[in-house]
């Protein structure tokens, strides 16, 4: 049984406890959230409390998770750029194409498959059977950085950063149309779109998401921006600029144009950055643009020099 403790902030205040937890827990369920209150798993300043109690902002949160399932998992042998590791934490820079985590339509080839290959039992289970080790995630087609957790503590240490909005993650992007603005703040909610389950969209009754861009590039049709995430939300980026009407490149599922092969969003987690929960220490790594990525950028700066 792992046992997570939680203190709540000022800026909390309202919230849904079920809510609270499933912001905090991410890769869980909020009906899982709901469940583990009913079976009085959670404890709100000592007291059971219903899913529905707004949290005033000054609570001890006492929660409990049950221990991971068996891992029915194959470890495969896969290979890893590990940019850093050791005995708690491993940075991994995930290539295009492969998934964080199995799912229908993805039993192997994951990188938690190449993960307990690599690391064996020794990854947090906070999160579940199918995800050990996993505390955030990155799209199938969205490349760069993530932070596994080796064991409990620093899972639970790096999921406080996450929630409040310390972890410090930058992205690469390209999207589509010309920027009216140079810079700017989408804060806008995020729910899963009601017309096609696959997407997020802007939603008043969603969670939280904030994200910060910068046009670093204007081109003629595309533009190259830095994206800074302060909420951690499915898809947060992809929708968020959809939402502006611009779409990134080769994101045909929020409305994007193909630029061939390879497939999928130009979007590349670039920085890294977190206190380490053993020493305290910040830390902070970053990732090169994958040669396609750059690539692109390259014959656009080209094309853009050839029209001066």
């Amino acid at each position: 049984m792992n046992e997570i403790y939680l203190e709540t902030e000022l800026a909390d205040a309202g919230k849904r406890l079920d809510a609270y937890l499933a912001e905090y827990l991410e890769n869980q369920s909020r009906s899982y959230i709901q469940k583990l209150i009913a079976q009085g798993q959670v404890l709100v300043s000592d007291k059971a409390v219903k899913q529905s109690y707004r949290l005033t902002g000054e609570e001890t949160i006492f929660l409990r998770l049950p221990d991971a399932e068996a891992l029915d998992i194959a470890a495969e042998n896969i290979p890893l750029s590990i940019c850093y590791e050791d005995d708690s934490l491993l940075v991994v820079n995930k290539p295009k194409g492969m998934v964080v985590h199995p799912a229908p339509g993805h039993k192997c080839g994951t990188l938690v498959n190449a993960l307990l290959y690599h690391a064996g039992n020794s990854l947090s289970g906070i999160n579940g059977v199918s995800r050990p080790g996993i505390v955030h995630r990155i799209d199938k087609d969205t490349t760069g950085l993530l932070l596994v957790c080796k064991n409990d503590k620093a899972h639970e240490a790096i999921s406080r950063q996450l929630h409040s909005h310390r972890l410090n993650r930058r992205y690469v992007a390209l999207a589509e149309g010309v920027f009216s603005q140079k810079e700017g703040c989408i804060n806008e909610p995020l729910g899963r779109d009601r017309h096609n389950r696959l997407r997020m969209g802007v939603d008043p009754q969603g969670k939280e998401a904030i994200t910060h861009y910068q046009v670093e590039e204007q081109f003629a049709k595309y533009a190259l921006l830095h994206c800074r995430l302060e909420t951690g939300r499915t898809h947060q980026i992809r929708a968020h600029m959809a939402w502006l009407g611009h779409p990134l490149a080769g994101d045909i599922l929020y409305g994007g144009h193909s630029l061939g092969e390879p497939a999928g969003q130009y979007l590349h987690a670039q920085l890294l950055g977190f206190i380490h929960p053993d020493s305290g220490e910040y830390m902070e790594f970053s990732a090169p643009l994958p040669d396609y990525f750059a690539e692109r950028i390259r014959k656009l700066q080209r094309e853009a020099e050839a029209k001066k």
